[in-house]
């Protein structure tokens, strides 16, 4: 999960970055509230849960304030359902477990393996740590069902332990991540890498559309969906098979480079919220955008300007990405927060803000990445 949870194990980029309408609602108490009346139980009622053909899997996403995108699935037998982030930006599964006893476990379904006919105990421990928190406990392996694709025999982490706010307030359960083997904290292989060995998608890759409207975000193991783009798909490789890791030529706005004048590495994360770059490129982007620190230490923009302010745009391997003012900003009580944070480890994690824009496709079979314009 992300929002500000650095990843396991070793010092890594932060999870999730920067969600600044979470951040918005904490500082005026009102997130409690918020969470109780906005409980999204998502499922069927959304989309189709397959796609025509086999080998092929749909998953519908819940839209959390824009911020988080988060979808159902059910581990063992009798099934128990659970709702997890689909993290390209980390290669660990887990969920909580009844063994948890902290508040953030309680406040969210836990896993019973006394309950699974088809659970297994590995009796190997499991410790992730993020900048807000850290989840401990153990691995397993049961089912997991992910819309119509089930895999057996999924490696998993059970917590027994998860401490840091960010846990307790998090409106799903667990986290699925979808980031390459070498990420993983346990060594466990990850979900996506398990259904190839399982030949349970008949190609190897997996396309993520999010979008800011409520019921139409979803992944699709598998395939592409063609009704989620227009432009033509560009391709780029992979630069290191990690995270979903991409070549940046340069960043510009009216025609200026304003960062990655020479090239840079940028990572494709679903689970960081905003753009997140250097912070001294993204202060510079904050003053051409009109963006100013509001005493929150959030940035903010005049919506009333929105349409006067430039595009930033991303040059990525030869092609233009542009975002507008409407699309690297949110929303919220009339205020408008700018989508940009620094402070990243001087990594460029294009999260959410991005890939709203841009259909995303993420191809194993041949280490690269996908990108299109999104409908």
């Amino acid at each position: 999960m992300k929002c500000d949870w650095g990843l396991a194990s070793v010092p890594r980029i932060p999870l999730h970055k920067g969600l600044s309408l979470r951040q918005v609602l904490e500082e005026n108490d009102l997130l409690a509230e918020f969470l109780k009346q906005h409980r999204t139980d998502i499922g069927s009622k959304y989309l189709p849960s397959s796609l025509a053909g086999g080998h092929q899997g749909l998953e519908p996403l819940a839209n959390f304030l824009e911020t988080e995108y988060f979808g159902t699935i059910s581990i063992g037998t009798p099934p128990q359902e659970f709702t997890v982030v689909f993290d390209t930006g980390s290669s660990d599964f887990w969920v909580p477990s009844v063994f948890c006893n902290s508040h953030a476990c309680k406040a969210h379904r836990r896993y019973d393996p006394y309950l699974s006919s088809t659970f297994q105990d590995t009796r190997k421990t499991l410790s992730i740590y993020y900048s807000d928190g850290r989840m401990q406990g153990f691995l397993g392996y049961d089912t997991l069902k992910i819309s119509d694709l089930v895999a057996t025999q999924q490696a998993f982490g059970l917590s027994t332990q998860e401490l840091g706010g960010i846990f307790t307030h998090a409106t799903f359960d667990g986290v699925l991540g979808l980031a390459y083997p070498s990420l993983s904290s346990s060594e466990a292989t990850p979900v996506f890498d398990h259904m190839m060995k399982e030949g349970l998608v008949s190609q190897g890759l997996f396309s993520i559309y999010l979008s800011r409207r409520s019921n139409e975000s979803v992944i699709t193991f598998g395939a592409i969906n063609d009704s989620h783009y227009t432009s033509p798909i560009h391709w780029m490789p992979v630069t290191q098979a990690m995270y979903w890791q991409i070549a940046v030529d340069e960043i510009t706005v009216d025609g200026r480079v304003v960062a990655c004048g020479g090239g840079c590495q940028a990572i494709l994360d679903t689970g960081t919220s905003l753009i997140a770059g250097p912070s001294p490129d993204i202060v510079g982007i904050q003053y051409l955008i009109g963006a100013t620190k509001s005493r929150n230490g959030l940035y903010q923009v005049d919506c009333r300007k929105l349409q006067r302010l430039p595009d930033v745009v991303f040059h990525i391997d030869g092609v233009k990405y542009p975002l507008t003012a409407t699309t690297y900003t949110n929303e919220n009580g009339g205020i408008c927060y700018s989508g940009f944070e620094g402070d990243s480890g001087g990594q460029w994690i294009l999260g959410v803000v991005f890939i709203r824009e841009y259909y995303s496709i993420f191809d194993r079979a041949h280490q690269r990445v996908g990108l299109a314009k999104a409908v």
